[in-house]
């Protein structure tokens, strides 16, 4: 039998997601109740430095302190979040037959426009 013709499917197996590096849980959310962030600090002054600023942003962390010898601080996921830009709104200018906002009283298309 041909499978050129009334076939219904892939000819070939689908290859698993995870294989890729997708993320398999859309719901994980980093820095969550039931997902914070770990952070390594390496002095018990910075680990509350590193707390007062998750709870500023309000995101739960779990911080750990290794004062060992060449212990290296990773709070990268942290400072990600805080210095996340934000959301850009454009407004669209107002229609040709709509008032100007700049207060004159005309139309746009005879004022601005």
């Amino acid at each position: 039998m041909s499978d050129k013709f009334f076939f219904k499917g892939r000819q070939d197996a689908r290859q698993h997601h995870t294989e890729f590096g997708y993320k398999a849980k859309a719901g994980l959310r980093p820095g969550s109740e039931k997902y914070p962030l770990a952070l390594v600090v390496t002095s018990e002054v910075r680990k509350q430095e590193v707390e007062a600023m998750a709870a500023k942003a309000q995101v739960f962390v779990d911080v750990t302190v290794d004062s060992s010898e060449g212990a290296v601080e990773s709070i990268k996921e942290l400072t990600a979040m805080l210095n996340k830009g934000n959301t850009v709104k454009v407004t669209a200018p107002p229609a040709r037959n709509e008032l100007c906002p700049c207060g004159s009283g005309k139309k746009f298309k005879k004022c601005c426009g």
